[in-house]
């Protein structure tokens, strides 16, 4: 994979499976990403797609209005015509890995929340806890930090 995107964000419908001439499914789901604050803050609208057996699973099922995800894979930026003849640009993302994210009781997710169309491997090592020595920070550390 020439890049690798990384973001989370909410879906903005229920996510559809098509499939292609091939016969391969295809799962499709648009993802809300907000970026900036203030005045400067702006949504960023992804369309997703998981290609191949990921997507013929469970997946679609909890993938609904509103879901909170953590999706990987390569970006694409695409230009096409709108239907008023102006040029838009759409940003696509070919999924690797679709995580379901949030707090239970934020929904009953049963299955599990990792999809991956990339070969299972050995799960990655737990990021490096901070240790003590906060000197390069240029505030003082804070671990009551309230989100």
């Amino acid at each position: 994979m020439s890049n690798v995107f990384s973001f989370a964000g909410v879906t903005g419908a229920d996510a559809e499976v098509r499939y292609l001439p091939s016969g391969t499914a295809v799962l499709n789901v648009n993802v809300a990403n907000n970026v900036g604050y203030g005045d400067k803050r702006q949504t960023l609208w992804i369309r997703v797609a998981l290609f191949g057996k990921p997507a013929e699973g469970s997946l679609k099922d909890y993938l609904k209005k509103g879901t909170h995800v953590f999706v990987s894979g390569e970006l694409t930026q695409r230009e096409y015509k709108a239907n008023d003849g102006t040029m838009r640009t759409s940003l696509e993302l070919n999924a690797n890995v679709i995580d379901l994210v949030g707090k239970k009781n934020e929904g009953s997710y049963s299955a599990p929340s990792n999809y991956s169309s990339a070969p299972t491997s050995t799960p990655s090592p737990a990021p490096a806890q901070p240790s003590g020595n906060h000197d390069n920070f240029d505030a003082p550390y804070d671990d009551d930090i309230p989100f």
